[in-house]
């Protein structure tokens, strides 16, 4: 049975194929979330708390970012096309960190915006976030009529106000994944020729951010003092969570506290073992236990350090959230050089055997130099 006729999935049968920048988006979305917080709790602990409003209102800032949440869905719903959706991406991610921040007057009788555990109810909210646009996008790989799908959403802006060379590039590399055999393929590449040349399009500083950071994480990344540096900057974490914990936490009774101590230590045990396997010259499966040893800060002692420290565990967070850039466009890199390594075979002799280099060499053609 040829890849052309074999059963869709029933997400796809139901009309749900995934976007192949969904990634890019839910990060935009995530971060533009966090910063918000972070910024709107500096800017009212900077001025004091005023309230906005007067003779018994108070507008709170969970009222714009409705709003905002509004205009991203509006954007989404009213438009076509990739265009929109990293615009929609981050006014959505501030109009919901404006709404998350308040969670505290949410969950309390008194209404409370400084109840202690609102930093952690936040992170967890944003870790589940990312966890589960991770398993929507991973669970099964994309699916090659999913990527033409996406191709035909690009082409959707071409054949109504045409494609500059930069969209027309990237909905061509998109094509260039899918197989000859994918019903459709055909109609779509004829379709993307067909869409006329414009290049006037919207300025695009969310794609644009985008393309800066890859490019400056990829430069970093390939350093040669990159790994020393990782393994230093995780080692010091390692040990300065739990430190900063303690001092906190006043001691090493709270929950909080252990469970900083218990992410820490396996953080520190991930580290360890990618040293040794930086060591063997092993530097993929490094960045791997590299990046398991982050994931783990990430997602367990982070999370008890905003329990215990509230929003002053920002920092480890946002180190974090490098580091794990960082070692993600180098495990790219390296897994891109492993994947052409295996498609260029090594020149070898009729007998399977690697070709003498002291053998005298005959040209072809009498033409040909030796």
């Amino acid at each position: 049975m040829t890849p052309t006729t074999t059963r869709s999935s029933y997400l796809m049968r139901a009309g749900l194929v995934r976007n192949v920048r969904s990634g890019e988006h839910l990060t935009t979305f995530v971060v533009s979330g966090v910063a918000t917080v972070l910024i709107t709790r500096l800017i009212l602990s900077l001025s004091g708390y005023p309230q906005i409003g007067g003779k018994g209102l108070h507008i709170a800032h969970v009222l714009p970012g409705g709003v905002l949440m509004l205009v991203a869905i509006s954007l989404l719903l009213g438009y076509v096309g990739p265009v929109v959706r990293p615009a929609a991406a981050l006014v959505g991610g501030v109009g919901f960190g404006l709404f998350i921040d308040e969670v505290g007057k949410f969950v309390t009788s008194d209404n409370n915006y400084f109840y202690k555990p609102t930093a952690a109810i936040v992170y967890v909210v944003f870790v589940l976030i990312v966890l589960a646009s991770r398993f929507l996008s991973t669970r099964r790989p994309i699916d090659p009529r999913e990527e033409l799908a996406n191709v035909i959403d690009h082409t959707v802006e071409g054949v109504a106000g045409g494609l500059s060379r930069q969209r027309r590039a990237q909905a061509s590399e998109l094509l260039g994944l899918v197989g000859p055999r994918v019903q459709g393929r055909r109609e779509t590449a004829a379709l993307l020729e067909a869409c006329p040349p414009d290049e006037v399009e919207l300025a695009a500083p969310v794609d644009a951010a985008w393309q800066w950071l890859q490019r400056t994480f990829e430069r970093v990344a390939t350093h040669p003092k990159a790994p020393t540096v990782a393994v230093v900057v995780l080692a010091v974490q390692a040990i300065g969570a739990p430190l900063i914990a303690i001092s906190v936490g006043n001691g090493l009774v709270q929950l909080s506290v252990s469970g900083v101590i218990v992410g820490s230590l396996l953080s520190a045990t991930f580290t360890v073992r990618g040293g040794l396997q930086l060591r063997n010259q092993k530097r993929l499966r490094a960045v791997r236990l590299f990046e398991l040893a982050v994931l783990v800060s990430l997602l367990m002692t982070q999370v008890f350090q905003f329990a215990g420290t509230q929003f002053a565990a920002a920092g480890g967070m946002l180190l974090d959230l490098v580091l794990l850039g960082l070692l993600r466009a180098e495990r790219d890199r390296l897994q891109r050089e492993e994947e052409l390594a295996k498609k260029t075979p090594a020149a070898t002799t009729p007998l399977g055997l690697p070709p003498d280099p002291g053998a005298p060499r005959f040209p072809e053609d009498p033409s040909d130099p030796v």
